[in-house]
């Protein structure tokens, strides 16, 4: 059963993160002939004030 997770930071649209959902799960179970009922999807929304660049929250990065 093929498990996959993504982390990207938050601000997605249900909409955009449905199809994210739905096009990666196809595509892994083309590419690892797995069937689609098995293919689990695991989406991680980080707050762009917990994820750093260079020292900085990406929140801080795009006020300056």
């Amino acid at each position: 059963m093929p498990f996959i997770q993504i982390t990207f930071i938050d601000g997605r649209t249900p909409e955009q993160k449905e199809r994210l959902i739905a096009e990666v799960s196809k595509t892994v179970s083309s590419v690892l002939e797995a069937p689609l009922e098995t293919v689990r999807v695991c989406l991680n929304e980080i707050p762009s004030t917990h994820w750093g660049i260079a020292g900085k929250s990406i929140q801080r990065r795009q006020n300056e």
